[in-house]
C-alpha cells in the first residue's frame, strides 16, 4: 500500500521504485527477475506498470496475490479520479499542479536515473548489449511511439541470437495451463459486445454503461504503449465519433483534457484516467450512476490484461527455457534500459520546454529551473547512499512544492 501511495511518474518511475520497493528492501524478486516481469509486460496490451505488479505478486503467492496486488494497485488511483469526477467543476488543475506537484516529476526523474544506472550493472555488460542500449534509446526518444517497443524487442532478441554462448542453465518443470483465462477472455469481449448493441438498438434507460463497459475493456484489449496511448481513443470515442453521428458527446474534450492533467499528479497508474471519464459520461445521470460508470470503466479497462497476463505468463515460463528466448532475453534486457534512460531524456525535456524546434537554438536553457535540477540530484543520492524510504522522499517533493512550487 504504501508503494501505490508514492509510486508517481508513469510506467518508467514506477520501475525506479519497484527496484527500490521489492528488490533491495523488501528482496521479494532480483533485479534480474524485475527486468524480466518488466520486459514480458511491454509484450501485451494494456497497463505494463500495473502488469508488472501484478506479476511480483504472482511469482510470490499465485492467483490470489496477484489478483489482490492489482487491487491495492488500482483502487487508490481509481477512487481518487472518481472523486475528481465529482469536484472538477470546483478545482484548478494547472494551478494544483504547477504548485503542490512541482517537484514531483524532477523526483521522477531521480528515480530514473537511478535504475538506469542500477540496471545497467547486470544488463549491460559487453559491446553487444551498449550497442542495443544506446540505440534503443536514440530511436524511442526520436519516434517515442508505443508501435516502436514491439519491433526493438524482436530486433534486440535478434541480435543476442547471433551469439551461440549462453544456454539455460536449469530445466524447470513445465507450468500447466489455465485455459479459464483466455476463455473468459473471448467470452467476456463478446458478451460486453453484444450488450452494448442491444442497449443502443432497444433504447435501454442506462444503456450508456453497457457503452462505456464494451468500450474500455475494448481499449484495455487494443491499447498499447501505457496511458497516454489511452488519450487519441477516448477522444475519438468519447468526443469526436459522437458529435461526427449528431449526437452528444459523453463529454467534452477540455473535460478529458483536465482529466489527464490531473491523473499525472497523483500516484498510481496511469489507466486510472478511465475511472474518472466512466465518472464524467455518466454525470447527467444522478450520483450512483456517476460513480457506478466510474468503477465498470476501471474494472472493464484493467479486466482483458489481467486475463491476457495470467494466461500468457505460464506459456512465457516454459518458452524461454528454450535457448533461443534465453538468448533473446540478454538483449530484451538491454532495450529496457535503453527505454528507461530514454523516458528520462523525454522527461526531462518535457519539464524544461525542450523540443525539436528549440534543441539546436539553445533557447530552453532560460526555462532550466536550478531548484529541479537540485531535486533530481538529491532524489539519485538518496536513492544510492541512503536508506530512506520513497513515500518519505514524495512527501519531501510535495512539501517542497506546497511551500516553493
Amino acid at each position: 500500500m504504501l508503494y501505490t501511495l508514492s509510486a508517481f511518474g508513469g510506467p518508467q518511475g514506477h520501475l525506479g521504485m519497484m527496484l527500490k520497493v521489492f528488490v533491495e528492501r523488501r528482496k521479494d524478486i532480483t533485479e534480474e527477475e524485475l527486468l524480466e516481469l518488466n520486459a514480458f509486460s511491454q509484450l501485451l496490451p494494456g497497463p505494463s506498470s500495473t502488469q508488472t505488479v501484478m506479476l511480483i505478486g504472482y511469482k510470490r503467492g499465485g492467483t490470489l496475490l496477484a489478483i489482490l496486488t492489482l487491487l491495492i494497485w488500482v483502487l487508490p488511483a481509481g477512487l481518487l479520479m472518481i472523486a475528481f469526477s465529482f469536484l472538477v467543476s470546483y478545482i484548478n488543475v494547472k494551478n494544483v499542479a504547477s504548485t503542490l506537484f512541482h517537484y514531483i516529476h524532477p523526483m521522477t526523474i531521480g528515480f530514473v536515473i537511478y535504475a538506469a544506472l542500477k540496471m545497467m550493472k547486470t544488463s549491460v555488460n559487453n559491446m553487444a548489449t551498449r550497442i542495443i542500449m544506446v540505440v534503443c534509446a536514440l530511436i524511442t526518444i526520436v519516434f517515442h511511439s508505443p508501435w516502436i517497443i514491439p519491433i526493438l524487442f524482436i530486433l534486440s532478441g535478434f541480435v543476442t541470437n547471433l551469439s551461440n554462448k549462453r544456454i539455460p542453465e536449469k530445466k524447470e518443470p513445465r507450468k500447466k495451463l489455465k485455459w479459464i483465462n483466455i476463455r473468459l477472455f473471448i467470452a467476456v469481449f463478446i458478451l460486453l459486445g453484444l450488450l452494448s448493441e442491444l442497449a443502443r438498438i432497444n433504447q435501454w434507460e442506462y444503456r450508456r454503461l453497457f457503452n462505456l463497459g464494451e468500450n474500455f475493456y475494448r481499449f484495455g484489449t487494443l491499447v498499447y504503449g501505457g496511458g497516454q496511448a489511452l488519450l487519441p481513443m477516448m477522444l475519438f470515442q468519447f468526443v469526436s465519433r459522437p458529435l461526427n453521428m449528431g449526437q452528444q458527446p459523453f463529454l467534452s474534450s477540455t473535460e478529458l483534457m483536465t482529466g489527464f492533467g490531473m491523473v499525472q499528479a497523483i500516484p498510481g497508474p496511469v489507466f486510472s484516467i478511465c475511472a474518472y471519464a466512466g465518472g464524467m459520461a455518466m454525470n447527467d445521470f444522478g450520483t450512483s450512476a456517476q460513480i457506478l460508470g466510474g468503477l465498470i470503466a476501471l474494472l472493464a479497462v484493467f479486466l482483458p490484461s489481467t486475463l491476457l497476463l495470467l494466461f500468457f505468463y505460464p506459456i512465457y515460463q516454459n518458452l524461454k527455457q528454450h535457448v533461443i528466448i534465453y538468448r533473446a532475453l540478454e538483449g530484451i534486457n538491454a532495450m529496457i534500459v535503453g527505454i528507461i534512460w530514454a523516458s528520462g531524456v523525454l522527461f526531462t525535456m518535457e519539464i524544461f520546454n525542450i523540443n525539436k524546434e528549440n534543441l539546436f537554438q539553445f533557447s530552453w536553457i532560460k526555462n532550466i529551473d536550478l531548484p529541479s535540477i537540485f531535486v533530481i540530484a538529491v532524489t539519485y543520492l538518496c536513492l544510492k547512499y541512503t536508506k530512506i524510504p520513497p513515500p518519505v522522499l514524495v512527501i519531501t517533493a510535495l512539501v517542497c512544492g506546497y511551500f516553493w512550487g
